[in-house]
């Protein structure tokens, strides 16, 4: 039975992202993706414009389920040290159980497509260190982190340290998993916004959740 219309392009896109995941990447055409999905270019026009409006799929995907989940996140937990432990967790699991989409977080798969789809992850970007830059102002009125922290600065080193991890991931063609370490280096991250005497609760840092 033929696959609807639907089905048909939920298939391409996740064949997509199959041919993101080999360990040794090449440029994606659409007459390999054609190949293994055993059908004709054509037969992929009728369902996405162009190789762009294929990525900007995928790149919907990341969006909708990243912060399908960081909202979630952000109405169930209260504490911002909680929150900020959650989102770090999240974008760093999420690299790693999709690993063809690591490569387009960080753009090396979008190299030579549209410049629209390096500024849409721009964007992504921005939105997750703004929410990290909320939650450490949360953190600071509930007094688990020093009420002068610079929140754009400390907002801006944890994305830095995300995308870090997503590239070193991606480069090592998926051999450096995004969560190695990534306990102790969250102490480490975040022991310097500790308040001082140490309050209840601030143990938070050290432990996660």
């Amino acid at each position: 039975m033929p696959a609807k219309p639907g089905q048909r392009k939920e298939q391409i896109l996740q064949t997509l992202a199959e041919m993101l995941q080999s360990p040794e990447p090449e440029k994606i055409t659409t007459a390999a993706l054609a190949a293994r999905l055993d059908l004709s270019e054509a037969a992929l026009y009728r369902h996405f414009a162009s190789k762009a409006q294929m990525f900007e799929g995928l790149i919907e995907f990341i969006e909708s389920t990243l912060f399908g989940l960081i909202n979630k996140i952000l109405a169930e937990e209260e504490r911002g040290v909680v929150q900020l432990d959650a989102i770090l967790t999240l974008c760093l699991g999420f690299a790693a159980k999709n690993p063809g989409m690591s490569r387009v977080l960080i753009g090396d798969a979008l190299v030579h497509e549209n410049e629209r789809l390096q500024a849409r992850i721009n964007q992504l970007v921005d939105r997750i260190e703004a929410t990290l830059r909320q939650c450490l102002r949360v953190a600071a009125t509930q007094g688990e982190i020093q009420g002068d922290s610079d929140a754009n600065a400390v907002a801006n080193l944890m994305i830095a340290f995300i995308l870090g991890r997503w590239h070193q991931f991606a480069k090592s063609g998926f051999k450096r998993a995004p969560l190695d370490h990534f306990d102790a280096q969250k102490r480490f991250l975040l022991s310097a916004l500790r308040p001082y005497p140490v309050t209840v609760g601030v143990n938070t840092l050290a432990q996660g959740r």
